[in-house]
């Protein structure tokens, strides 16, 4: 992490990449049905188990990241309880089990700011290497509710005009790629 903001994309990618396959490589050393060391698995970016043969794939976490517009031409904005420096960002959060991308986008906003949202549509991705995840954007609209904070994840959270924002995110980061595409359609 300490890299992020620091480097220029093309470096964050491959650093990123590296600290991925390094951490799956060392948390894959031994079967996870028999406990048997593996192997690298031929002609395959896998590990295979040589006494029940599991094959062993690096595996992505997708998350889910949404900036909030309303009518008004505001935006929702909140300031997570780990951010390492005062931000303000697009809400975001891992996608459960059997979930879709889409009802993790209404589950994650349900839970970390209490309001209904509608009008979900994909944006972009990102490989976000910490801990491995795959960085799913998403726009959607405010349909309705107040702001309630959830507060073991979400020190503050507001609506911002595109004229008066808070500290956000660096250029490289999807969250912030997906603020400076709303502050952009703000002002066309």
């Amino acid at each position: 992490m300490g890299l992020w903001g620091r480097v220029d994309e093309t470096v964050w990618t491959v650093a990123g990449r590296a600290v991925q396959l390094v951490e799956w490589e060392r948390t894959h050393r031994f079967c996870g049905r028999c406990a048997t060391p593996t192997e690298p698995a031929t002609g395959e970016r896998a590990r295979r188990c040589p006494a029940c043969g599991l094959l062993a794939f690096p595996r992505l976490a997708p998350a889910i990241i949404v900036l909030i517009e309303r009518d008004d031409g505001c935006a929702l904005l909140a300031r997570g309880r780990t951010f390492p420096i005062p931000m303000y960002s697009c809400l975001a959060g891992f996608v459960e089990p059997g979930e879709t991308l889409e009802q993790a986008v209404h589950r994650e906003v349900a839970e970390e700011v209490g309001l209904q949202i509608d009008g979900v549509r994909y944006w972009a991705s990102q490989p976000w290497p910490f801990p491995h995840s795959l960085m799913l954007g998403f726009n959607a609209r405010y349909a309705g509710g107040d702001l309630v904070v959830d507060e073991n994840e979400i020190v503050d959270a507001q609506w911002y005009r595109p004229d008066a924002l808070p500290p956000i995110p660096p250029a490289m980061s999807i969250a912030r790629r997906l603020i400076d595409d709303w502050v952009r359609r703000s002002c066309e």
